[in-house]
């Protein structure tokens, strides 16, 4: 399995800024996130508080950011992170079917928007998975779903339709869905998922749907989900100055660790988490 020093999740501010100080560094890592950077800065209309670039709109910082990167020549791997594993003195990262070991973890995945269903969190690894290129094999010749949050999960529902017996999709936006015949659609508000014996049920506000295993795909997945055992508060991160996490070698940085939502901010904590990062990996080293 593949050892990196360090291994950052996130290509917002606080990502990338991680990014351009591991490189300075010397650091062997992998940074993971979306070529498209941030929803959040791409959307900005105007932003007028960014040292040195004086009222510049959201796509233009996106763009500045990306080309820097890029001059670095720092590859964004865009394969879905589906859980980060503390094992004592590494961390094991699951990265579509891929698994990666990492000395040390960076998280700047930025604020997760969606709520969990209220039986999800208990049936992670129990019929219910946040990755179906990792998970799939599990379901070979079986019925599955997916609770898609946008129209880019639809890419995983179609190549479920190769693997499982039959997928159900649950679209959860308005938008016309894009999907092979196979795939069956159903149009109904989710409100939770159980479990009744080995079945894994889709509960919605009309039906009840029994299958063997549930993906539910969203754009982030809440950091006391993907990171068992990292402590949160209202959803944030808990986080020292150092950017340290509870979690021996694992930090934080941006948005998910919480107010104020800033651009600078952003920038400023994925600096200090990959200087502070960079100590850690050392010490381990000697």
């Amino acid at each position: 399995m593949p050892r990196y020093d360090l291994i950052i999740i996130g290509s917002g501010p606080a990502g990338l800024s991680a990014a351009l100080t591991a490189k300075n560094r010397n650091l062997d890592f992998l940074l993971f996130g979306s070529r498209h950077i941030s929803e959040k800065v791409q959307k900005a209309h105007l932003i007028t508080n960014y040292l040195g670039l004086p009222e510049i709109s959201g796509a233009r910082l996106a763009d500045t950011f990306l080309k820097q990167i890029d001059q670095e020549e720092i590859p964004i791997r865009e394969d879905r992170i589906a859980a980060v594993y503390s094992m004592g003195d590494y961390f094991t990262v699951q990265a579509g079917s891929e698994y990666l070991e990492a000395s040390a973890v960076i998280l700047a995945a930025g604020v997760s928007q969606a709520k969990s269903y209220p039986g999800e969190a208990g049936l992670l690894g129990q019929g219910v998975s946040y990755c179906a290129t990792c998970d799939a094999a599990f379901f070979r010749g079986k019925p599955v779903a997916v609770i898609g949050g946008s129209p880019k999960e639809e890419g995983e529902a179609s190549f479920l339709a190769d693997v499982a017996s039959s997928v159900t999709y649950f679209p959860l936006y308005r938008e016309d869905t894009s999907l092979p015949d196979s795939v069956h659609v159903i149009r109904e508000k989710v409100i939770d998922v159980t479990k009744e014996g080995k079945l894994v049920q889709v509960v919605t506000e009309q039906n009840t749907y029994p299958f063997d295993g549930v993906f539910i795909l969203r754009a982030s997945i809440a950091p006391d989900q993907l990171v068992p055992g990292i402590r949160t508060e209202n959803g944030r991160v808990v986080v020292n100055r150092n950017m340290q996490t509870n979690l021996p070698g694992l930090f934080a940085a941006g948005d998910i660790t919480g107010t104020p939502y800033q651009y600078m901010k952003a920038a400023g904590e994925g600096n200090v988490a990959a200087i502070r990062a960079a100590g850690y990996i050392l010490e381990k080293k000697k």
